[in-house]
Formats: structure tokens, sequence, C-alpha cells
């Protein structure tokens, strides 16, 4: 999908940037039509599957920047790389400035990568979005790219930055579509290093903070305290939110449950609280965890996504 949001950031931060995207591809390929990264003359971010087909799209996509333009490359994986996937891959790299960015129609940004004209099957893809909101995978359709944009970052709120926050962000940080909120009552709770583009909120009465959160955030409940763990629960009840989890064991949900029922929260609404978060199959481990509840996140996406296309 076309991360509009991601692009104008980079470039803000960065200068200029190459885009570069799976336009389509034959047989295996690193990575599925519509993968992308963003490259800038000192680093990049995302992926378009790593090995020899990245860090030379990479590279080209450097020597590009100056000039500008836009490149589509057929790269078959064996004989041009030494690869063993035995596909091809055709690779669409665009650079972009501020100020030109592609605008979207229908929720989609559909662009001629070789001059024609806009094609029937283009203007069919666009009247389907327009008049059904059926939103086509990302392809390459007789000399123009399609692919849906981006839907709006989920807003996931981590509160604690312990072993399992840290394990947490560490995992779910370099998912696509995922903005993070981490808090905690002090900042040197927080690692030295902060991953870019997570917003760290140190504050001493944390939960002060539920106020702040979009009503439609995930939420992640992992302090170092339980009594903070219950009023963060109970703001949250109060506040709204789309998703929430507690971590523990089904001792201490069971006494939150009661507690919160105490506070005036009706069973179907306290219900709405996952607890324990993860996969238990898994383990306790911070990363066991951290895998558990990106996988939880993911589906959640997804079934959201075919829910929002259904309509």
């Amino acid at each position: 999908m076309f991360d509009q949001d991601a692009l104008a950031a980079t470039i803000a931060a960065h200068g200029p940037v190459a885009r570069v995207v799976i336009a389509a591809h034959d047989g295996s390929s690193p990575r599925e039509t519509g993968a992308a990264m963003l490259v800038w003359q000192n680093g990049q971010s995302g992926t378009i599957g790593g090995g020899a087909l990245e860090w030379e799209a990479a590279a080209e996509a450097r020597a590009m920047l100056v000039a500008g333009g836009r490149r589509l490359r057929r790269v078959p994986l064996g004989p041009a790389l030494g690869q063993c996937c035995g596909g091809a891959v055709t690779l669409l790299t665009e650079v972009y400035r501020t100020g030109g960015l592609p605008e979207a129609e229908c929720g989609l940004v559909a662009r001629s990568v070789d001059g024609r004209d806009m094609p029937l099957a283009v203007k069919r893809l666009l009247d389907r979005a327009r008049g059904q909101g059926v939103m086509p995978a990302p392809q390459l359709v007789q000399g123009w790219f399609v692919e849906p944009v981006a839907p709006q970052a989920l807003d996931l709120w981590i509160w604690g930055a312990g072993h399992v926050g840290r394990a947490l962000v560490a995992v779910l940080d370099p998912l696509p579509e995922v903005r993070i909120t981490w808090v905690d009552v002090a900042e040197d709770r927080f690692p030295t290093v902060i991953p870019e583009g997570i917003t760290t909120l140190p504050c001493a009465d944390a939960a002060r903070l539920v106020l702040h959160a979009p009503k439609d955030a995930q939420h992640l409940i992992l302090t170092y305290s339980h009594a903070l763990d219950l009023d963060l629960c109970h703001r949250l009840l109060h506040h709204g939110f789309d998703r929430a989890g507690v971590i523990g064991s089904a001792t201490k949900w069971a006494r939150f449950r009661s507690r919160l029922a105490a506070l005036g929260h009706a069973p179907a609404a306290i219900a709405r609280i996952n607890c324990p978060i993860g996969d238990p199959a898994l383990g306790k481990h911070p990363q066991a965890i951290a895998i558990g509840v990106a996988h939880a996140v993911l589906r959640h996406q997804a079934r959201s996504s075919v829910k929002e296309n259904a309509l």
C-alpha cells in the first residue's frame, strides 16, 4: 500500500526520497507485489525482501536521487543476482520531493510508468473503488501502476517500559501502519535509544494520560505496578478504546474483574479487556509475549481491512 504520510515525513526529515516498490513478479519473489522501501542519501526504511535484490535496488535508487525521475525494471533473480529463487521481480523506482507527492483518487494512487494515457482497465478499477468501495490489490496494468492508499495508522499505546514493554516495541515498531505511544512514570525507565517515530511520554502520574489517548486506540498495559495497571483499566473503561490487554495471570485478572465491578463497570464492559496478552502457549519470555501480541495485532488489522472492503 502507498503510505503517503510515511513518505511525506521521510522527505521532510531527509530531503529527496526514492520509493522502490515491487510492481509485479513472476515465480518466486522475496516479497509480495506492493512491498516497498524508502531510500534516501544516508539511509533507508522498509524492505522489498533483503539480500542482493534489496542491496542493488537501494544503490540504484540513491543514484537516481539527484536527477529524479522514474524507472521500471525487470530483474531475473537467478541470472542477474545469482539467487536460486527462480523468479523475476519488476521494480518501480520513483523519486519524490516536497510538494511532489501523487494525489490519491478514491483511495488509490494510480500513475503511468511509461507515459501512456489511462487505460480502460484502470478506469474500471477506479470506478469500482468509487462506487463499491472495492480496493484492488497493487498491480501493474497496461503501463500503469495502481496501489491502494495505506489506511490511517493504528494508534497503539504501550504502558510500561520494562522488559516486556521493550520487547513489544522492538517487535511492533517495524510493522507498517502502527503508531506507538510509549508511557511510563519516569524518563529513566526508557532505554537510552528510542526507535525513530515512537512517542515516549514519561509522567509520574501516568494514568492521567489516558485522557489524551484517541478513543479508537489500542492499549497494552504492563507496568511495574498492579495498582497502576488496575487504575489504567478503570480509566480506559470510562474513556473508551478499540482494544485493550493487560499482562498477568488468571488470578490477577480475577481480582481485577472483581475490583472493576466494584468500581461500577458492567461485566460486558470488563470483558472487552483481554488478560493475559499474547499467546500463553508460546511461554512467558518477553520476546515470546511480544510475538504473540504482534500476531494478535496483525490478525485484528487484517479482519478490520476485510470488513472495510466488504462495505
